[in-house]
């Protein structure tokens, strides 16, 4: 069996050589699509070895993946994008799929779609999330939706007709992702072309219960969590919703009624997040948002108890540790804050919070030289930044005496 990597691009030149390169050796062709790039997005591909096809944007992701589709010739079809690679522990896995050989219990003839685990890079709640990416080259197979796009509806329409193909879902990380860095958003306009999108969709489609929740988690980001309360609401009233879809509808519900300050309704759907037959690891945001709120309650037992489990779950994961440390501090329990603020400075060195936060706990013990390089450390981060953060900080540790 063979494998064609498939990706649309646009203005990707910063990035698309370090994916490319991640994959150039276990897949037959590389095909890219670039949909108006202006730097140097296209000698970069064509350097590299890739198939480069031009294709004018519409407005529309599924179009555009769908057009990159045509150029497969492979058996199989790998999709990435250009902030994205691939793991090199994945590439037995891929090996395994396209030799026909058993994987998770199915043999590799038998599979139609495997989807992997993403690690999203820096995210401060929602680590990892779950992306479908290897199918077979199929013409029945395509993308659905011109933004937050998947085959998943057009795989799931095929097993149906023909019961004996089947799909998994990976544990382990099979992709990393660096898209949904602040800054990488705030550069790409990402919001304003997301909402745009699937509020044109939307009114074609008023009852899809995953754009209902992809767009009133957008309208709660950006900042109407009300107007995006009633699309979440629409997207729970479904007949049928897959555990995914339902873990981010309760997950938002449960944003939505934090920042409405209802929190008993908060509560209730992180908890019901929380219970969805999916993997651990994507139901972290849950277990985050939880412990803060329990914080915020001041349940200070019951909230070191959610991050602690949150930290099982993922032991690199600095901001469940961060919390950790910020809850056992509400406890007046001083050193255990301060190893957990250190934990998540071990894992995240530019971590300016952390880096505050110990700085503070270090004050109240009396460490002061500690404290100082602790605060020093986190103004120098917070100087690129967020100046005014760091401005503030300043002016705090003078006040203190440790400047």
């Amino acid at each position: 069996m063979s494998l064609s990597l498939c990706m649309i691009v646009k203005n990707e030149a910063a990035n698309l050589a370090r994916c490319l390169s991640s994959v150039e050796e276990w897949v037959d062709e590389m095909i890219v699509l670039d949909t108006g790039s202006t730097d140097r997005t296209v000698e970069v591909a064509k350097t590299l070895g890739a198939q480069v096809h031009r294709f004018e944007w519409r407005n529309d992701f599924a179009a555009a993946r769908n057009e990159s589709l045509k150029y497969a010739k492979e058996d199989w079809i790998l999709v990435l994008d250009g902030d994205e690679t691939l793991v090199k522990d994945i590439i037995p896995v891929l090996k395994t799929v396209l030799q026909g050989d058993v994987i998770e219990g199915i043999s590799g003839d038998d599979l139609l779609l495997i989807s992997f685990m993403r690690q999203e890079v820096n995210a401060r709640q929602s680590p990892y999330s779950l992306v479908s990416r290897l199918f077979r080259n199929r013409p029945d197979i395509r993308f659905r939706r011109p933004y937050h796009e998947t085959v998943d509806d057009s795989v799931a329409a095929v097993i149906q007709r023909e019961p004996a193909w089947k799909s998994i879902a990976l544990p382990n990380v099979g992709i990393r992702h660096i898209g949904y860095q602040p800054s990488a958003i705030a550069a790409q306009d990402k919001f304003n072309r997301a909402q745009a999108t699937m509020e044109a969709y939307l009114a074609d489609h008023p009852h899809d219960p995953y754009i209902c929740n992809k767009l009133g988690a957008l309208y709660g980001q950006r900042g109407n969590w009300q107007k995006g309360l009633e699309l979440l609401k629409r997207g729970m009233e479904a007949t049928q919703l897959d555990a995914m879809t339902a873990y981010e509808l309760h997950y938002h519900l449960g944003l939505a009624y934090r920042h409405l300050k209802q929190w008993d309704q908060a509560n209730t759907h992180y908890l019901k997040a929380m219970q969805q037959p999916i993997a651990p690891q994507l139901k972290l945001g849950a277990y985050i948002n939880l412990g803060g709120l329990l914080k915020l309650q001041e349940q200070l037992n019951e909230a070191v108890a959610v991050f602690e489990t949150a930290i099982k779950i993922a032991p690199d994961f600095a901001i469940a540790h961060y919390n950790l440390g910020r809850t056992h501090r509400a406890r007046g329990y001083l050193e255990p804050a301060i190893a957990s603020y250190q934990a998540a400075i071990r894992l995240q060195p530019e971590y300016a919070e952390a880096h505050q936060n110990l700085g503070a706990a270090l004050f109240k013990l009396g460490k002061l030289p500690e404290s100082r390089a602790a605060f020093e450390r986190a103004i120098a981060i917070y100087q690129i930044s967020n100046p005014e953060e760091a401005n503030r900080l300043r002016q705090g540790l003078q006040k203190l005496g440790l400047q």
